[in-house]
């Protein structure tokens, strides 16, 4: 099925479980090997190797969040384009795009390389704890020019229509890494170091057989001559922004956190946030996963002006969310023992008492944050990047610090309760963000030209 048909002619339910599922199953791929990537860690190097990793991982995931920000923000205007039938600036975003991607991880990566040590430190990690984080930061930051590029191809095939490409191709980075990680860590006896590495393998394998299709011109999207101009990179930046500064200052959060719990509670506390983290990490893909593969088709429909399925595709995203959100709660809540001994199988009955009560309270964030996260993902696929970005902020940095105030004197049960007051008060802003764009978002349809041809009949002269 050719993106036209998928994204215009569609039904919306039908579109929702065509889109959503593979994108979900792609998503969730990616979080099973995160979990695990620190069961394995846990299993096999101990407490100390677990706690670096989650240590470090916030500079990691900053250095991927440029590459999302270029990425997704590439995706948004390359489906608006699509729709409008502006081909030829569509492709033109794309190769930009890419160079754009390539050439800051290269930048990035060698400023982690160099600066990781002094991170580490003012982390306030100390001895054999540091040594590891910094080892693990660093293969990162070496590989970082050729991974990158991984979290932006993603979005290109699900704007070419190929989403169950865009499946497998996680499936697949998420057995490799996996795989590899086994070898390195349990048959080579390797550090943890070698668990970057895996990883980092992974990705450049799945970017190179992602991009084959691109180079041999198969694809909707092509490369051609690139034309870099002002106007176009600052839309790229503010449609990438909300993503980004989700990330970016997400990243910020867990680094404050990390730096008060080594003081509160030292590795053990750390640890115990780690296991909350993967836990997110395994939730949060899969209403990222969800709602983002439903972005190309809400940016199309905006485009063509075709609101009344840009309405309908969002209630489907909606629903999901709510439905996984508290499908998530009720899980948290009966396996809190089973999940924390999943990462630390050999804690004490001080650990396991204080990591049960955190996943207790952490499990209330998502009676909420369903309704926020599905709203950002909403408001950015079709171009509202000023209430994405004040949802993204407020969620990802504002509310949290707000709340360590707040909540400060309650020691380490206030940490384990900002994740659900964050959720609680983004979920207020997303209805009154709702009802200030809400008059826009009900405007009619705009008729469709009788002749509406598919796009990818049109597309051979773009470049």
């Amino acid at each position: 099925m050719n993106s036209h048909t998928l994204f215009a002619k569609t039904p919306p339910l039908k579109l929702f479980f065509l889109a959503s599922i593979p994108g979900a199953i792609g998503m969730l791929a990616s979080a099973i090997y995160q979990l695990v990537d620190g069961i394995l860690v846990g299993q096999f190097l101990g407490e100390t190797a677990f706690a670096a990793i989650n240590l470090a991982m916030p500079f990691v995931i900053i250095n991927f969040a440029l590459a999302d920000l270029i990425g997704v923000g590439s995706a948004v205007p390359i489906a608006i384009n699509l729709g409008q039938k502006e081909e030829a600036k569509a492709n033109n975003i794309f190769t930009c795009s890419c160079l754009m991607i390539v050439g800051t991880g290269i930048i990035i990566g060698a400023l982690l390389y160099f600066m990781a040590p002094l991170l580490i430190e003012l982390m306030g990690a100390e001895g054999r704890f540091a040594l590891l984080a910094v080892q693990y930061l660093q293969v990162y930051a070496i590989c970082s020019p050729l991974t990158t590029i991984i979290f932006a191809v993603d979005n290109y095939l699900r704007i070419c229509g190929k989403i169950r490409s865009s499946m497998g191709l996680n499936i697949l980075m998420a057995v490799l890494g996996a795989g590899m990680e086994i070898v390195f860590l349990y048959v080579f006896k390797w550090g943890v170091w070698a668990a970057a590495l895996a990883f980092c393998l992974s990705m450049i394998i799945c970017a190179i057989i992602a991009f084959i299709p691109f180079f041999r011109g198969k694809m909707l999207l092509r490369f051609c001559r690139p034309r870099f101009s002002v106007k176009m990179v600052r839309q790229i930046l503010a449609c990438g922004t909300p993503t980004f500064l989700n990330n970016v200052a997400g990243r910020v959060t867990s680094i404050v956190l990390n730096a008060i719990l080594v003081r509160l509670g030292g590795e053990s506390a750390v640890s115990i946030y780690g296991i909350l983290m993967y836990v997110e990490g395994f939730i949060q893909p899969l209403l990222y996963g969800m709602c983002d593969s439903l972005q190309p088709a809400i940016g199309y429909n905006w485009g063509a002006g075709q609101y009344s399925r840009v309405r309908a595709i969002g209630k489907c995203c909606f629903i999901a969310s709510a439905i996984i959100s508290l499908i998530s709660v009720a899980v948290i809540l009966l396996f809190p023992e089973q999940i924390t001994q999943l990462f630390v199988p050999d804690s004490d009955a001080d650990f396991l008492v204080t990591a049960v009560l955190a996943l207790q309270l952490f499990s209330l964030t998502y009676v909420t944050r369903w309704f926020s996260f599905a709203m950002q993902s909403f408001m950015l696929a079709i171009e509202k990047t000023l209430p994405a970005s004040l949802l993204s902020i407020s969620t990802a940095l504002v509310f949290p610090l707000l709340l360590i105030l707040i909540l400060w004197p309650l020691g380490l049960t206030g940490i384990w309760l900002n994740f659900a007051g964050t959720s609680l008060l983004a979920m207020i802003l997303g209805f009154i963000l709702f009802g200030k764009y809400r008059s826009e978002l009900m405007q009619a349809d705009i008729p469709r030209p009788q002749n509406d041809q598919s796009i990818t009949e049109q597309t051979g002269a773009a470049c």
